[in-house]
């Protein structure tokens, strides 16, 4: 039987960054699936030319059956852009562009035309500095496809870490993190895991929220009065949980050797040591959709636009994950 070709919608993120730069080295490789990008067809021409690639863009047709990308080819849905984008140079009234590239892609999404999202990096700030309420994509994608509850996950070589809150400030963090929400991140994550990585049962890993795990409540209470129920809970229903375990010892190797995925209960308590272990190599994925999105690892390096020094490997690994993800998709996902 012979297996359908995927299309994935990709969206370069922030135009004056280095997220068309990845576009342009991404389509000198050759990939199981077709890659259309949703932008302004002018700035990938542009972006090309500047570091020297060669690229040859084509309007998609949705009515056309998808093909394998060939290097130094692009389809593209193409979505106008007001004004010149200069390189490094971030522009407000361009963030109106950057947001209608995600609707559109996860329209297309919605609609069955895409198989899956591949996001590049955008600027938050200049978001909202526009006047829109963002947070980031995970948030944005998961209003936009009106879902409840999401989960932030991200993966490289030997690790998978999955957030509990995403981008808050710390001060928000402790009044954030309550059985509810914990329950439906470990849910969410356990489904996906199970059906889109083809795990049969996910080991999963907690990390406390305070010191050592709270120290037996010595330094806080958030282990005993919610982290803990929850775990104890959901293991009675059969979910392979361990945990609370503290943050500072989670991530060695005698952990980490019986552990599918980490959950880590704020951004910047599991993301800096994946990172350090994959920067540039990981895939941001966002659990919980109505569709697959993976992402880079990493930000707009609006210095580095336009220059021939970027590296593509996040993306790159990104768009491999994003068919892997397909391939091993389980029937009981739709």
């Amino acid at each position: 039987m012979k297996i359908p070709i995927p299309r994935i919608a990709l969206t370069p993120g922030e135009p004056a960054g280095i997220g068309p730069d990845l576009c342009a080295k991404i389509a000198q490789q050759s990939y199981a699936a077709e890659l259309v990008v949703i932008t302004d067809p002018e700035i990938l021409a542009s972006r090309a030319k500047q570091l020297g690639l060669p690229l040859e863009l084509e309007t998609l047709s949705l009515a056309s059956t998808p093909t394998p990308h060939k290097p130094g080819r692009l389809k593209v849905i193409p979505i106008a852009i007001p004004g010149q984008v200069v390189p490094g140079q971030l522009n407000i009234d361009h963030e109106e562009h950057v947001l209608n590239t995600l609707r559109r892609a996860v329209t297309g999404c919605i609609q069955g035309n895409f198989s899956a999202l591949v996001t590049g990096p955008v600027n938050k700030e200049a978001i909202n500095q526009a006047g829109y309420t963002f947070s980031g994509h995970t948030e944005f994608l998961a209003m936009l496809t009106n879902t409840p509850s999401v989960v932030m996950m991200l993966a490289t070589t030997g690790l998978r870490v999955a957030l509990v809150t995403t981008h808050l400030p710390l001060k928000d963090i402790f009044h954030a993190i309550t059985p509810q929400r914990l329950e439906q991140t470990l849910r969410i994550t356990q489904l996906a895991l199970q059906r889109q990585f083809r795990i049969k049962q996910p080991r999963i890993l907690v990390c406390g929220l305070n010191p050592h795990a709270g120290e037996g409540g010595h330094m806080g209470k958030e282990e005993q009065e919610i982290i803990t129920p929850v775990i104890r809970r959901l293991s009675k229903a059969g979910l392979h949980i361990t945990g609370p375990l503290p943050a500072d010892t989670i991530f060695i190797e005698k952990y980490l050797a019986n552990a599918d995925v980490i959950v880590a209960m704020y951004h910047d308590q599991g993301l800096p040591v994946l990172k350090h272990m994959g920067f540039g190599n990981a895939v941001n994925i966002t659990l919980g959709l109505p569709f697959i999105r993976t992402s880079v690892d990493h930000g707009t390096a609006l210095e580095l636009a336009g220059q021939d020094t970027v590296d593509a490997g996040s993306l790159d690994a990104a768009v491999r994950m994003a068919i892997d993800m397909l391939t091993n998709h389980s029937p009981a996902t739709h």
